[in-house]
C-alpha cells in the first residue's frame, strides 16, 4: 500500500493476504460491513466502532445564509449532517505515539 487514498479495494485485498479468503469473498465482506454502516445511518442511527471512531448524525436546523458574491440573504433549509469522531486511539496512532 503506497500513501494516497485507502480504498475498497485495498482493504479487499489485506483480508483476502492475510485470512486468506477469495478476492470475491474479500470484497464482499468489505460491501457487506459498508452497507450495513450506510443503512445504519440512513434510518438514523449512529455507527460507533471501538478503536476507531464514531459517525454521528446531528440534525441542524433552518438558518439565514448570505450569498458571498451578491450579498443577498437566502435561507438555509434543516437538514441532517454527519460528523466523524476519532477515537483517542486512532488519534495516538495518527499522532505516532
Amino acid at each position: 500500500m503506497t500513501a494516497g487514498t485507502l480504498t475498497r479495494a485495498d482493504i479487499a485485498s489485506r483480508i483476502n493476504q492475510q485470512i486468506g479468503l477469495s478476492r470475491n469473498e474479500s470484497a464482499a465482506i468489505v460491501e457487506s460491513i459498508l452497507d450495513h454502516m450506510s443503512d445504519a445511518l440512513a434510518v438514523g442511527q449512529n455507527v460507533k466502532i471501538s478503536g476507531f471512531g464514531t459517525f454521528v448524525l446531528r440534525d441542524k436546523a433552518q438558518r439565514i445564509g448570505r450569498n458571498p458574491k451578491t450579498g443577498i440573504e437566502v435561507p438555509i433549509l434543516p437538514r441532517r449532517v454527519m460528523t466523524f469522531r476519532a477515537s483517542q486511539t486512532m488519534r495516538a496512532r495518527v499522532a505516532g505515539k
